[in-house]
């Protein structure tokens, strides 16, 4: 029976130690099949496994699984480099085209998915993070791992210095064209001026297409084993291009024709044609674009509006 203990007590710190070199080169270790099995699903263990079930090939097209990654790159390199890491909790990736076996194994048919493996005994419900109500952001998924783990993370990203340089570069740039007209400024005092710089601004931030900016989301989604394109993205946390076109886009419209209709010098029954299809736009697609709030964020309270 010592010798058993023995030769556990050699087999785990050999993984451990080999967990903490490949650590040492990369905050997430990229597992297959054989990997897998060894550090994970095989005995002894005393380390918990925080596993992203992933698709990052180009051609499985899964723009949420690299806007995952990322977030889960993060999260792992926070505690990586963080006072406290230790070799209690390790961070791993299993791609689906290096280790589909793995998949098979777990019953697993979506992707991306986070999975943890505690240090003893099986996952449990729990252990599944709920990406669809949570979403994929690296500060949730801390909260999760410090709930499974008992171990907190500090999420720390990097500076990122585009926003105060594209900044900057506008400032110059109205700065140079208010230096150049400085004999003819009468621009700054239109209305119209004011009022379609406030519009734009208001349309960028309430369409997302700065949370687009930011996130770099695909203009669409095909699946790659269907084929069928989605121009609507499941979850809350992200958003694709077709998305603010389809949506916004038509909402818009519908409100400059009800303008149209009301100041236009047109006849009367072009000016009701212009009212009637402006609030025909407006209820239509506002009404799909409240269903899709809802479809994306659970307990959404308005319910009659929706389909």
């Amino acid at each position: 029976m010592k010798g058993n203990e023995y030769e556990g007590m050699t087999l785990l710190s050999e993984k451990v130690a080999q967990l903490m070199e490949w650590t040492s080169r990369r905050s997430v270790i990229r597992m297959n099949g054989d990997k897998f099995r060894r550090f994970v699903k095989a005995p002894p263990r005393n380390y918990s496994m925080i596993i992203m079930f992933t698709a990052l090939q180009p051609h499985r097209q899964c723009g949420v699984c690299r806007q995952a990654d990322e977030e889960f790159q993060a999260l792992a390199n926070s505690w990586r480099y963080s006072s406290a890491f230790t070799n209690k909790v390790f961070f791993a990736l299993v791609d689906f085209d290096e280790g589909s076996d793995v998949f098979q194994m777990l019953n697993m048919n979506s992707a991306p998915t986070f999975l943890h493996f505690p240090a003893k005994g099986r996952p449990r419900r729990a252990d599944t993070y709920e990406l669809q109500v949570r979403g994929f952001g690296a500060e949730q998924l801390a909260r999760w791992v410090a709930d499974r783990t008992d171990v907190m993370i500090r999420v720390i990203r990097p500076p990122n210095y585009a926003g105060p340089l594209l900044l900057g570069l506008l400032l110059a740039v109205i700065g140079g064209l208010a230096y150049l007209r400085r004999h003819n400024l009468e621009f700054l005092f239109s209305k119209n001026v004011w009022a379609f710089s406030a519009l734009c601004f208001a349309l960028i931030m309430t369409s997302g297409q700065m949370w687009n900016h930011i996130r770099g989301p695909p203009y669409a989604h095909k699946n790659p084993s269907t084929g069928q394109i989605s121009y609507i993205h499941g979850s809350s946390q992200a958003q694709f291009v077709a998305e603010t076109h389809m949506c916004y886009a038509a909402v818009t419209l519908g409100m400059v024709l009800l303008c149209e209709a009301a100041t236009s010098p047109l006849d009367i029954g072009k000016r009701r044609i212009m009212c009637v299809a402006g609030i025909g736009l407006v209820m239509l697609f506002f009404s799909w674009l409240l269903s899709i709030f809802r479809a994306k964020y659970h307990g959404y309270p308005y319910r009659s509006v929706t389909p």
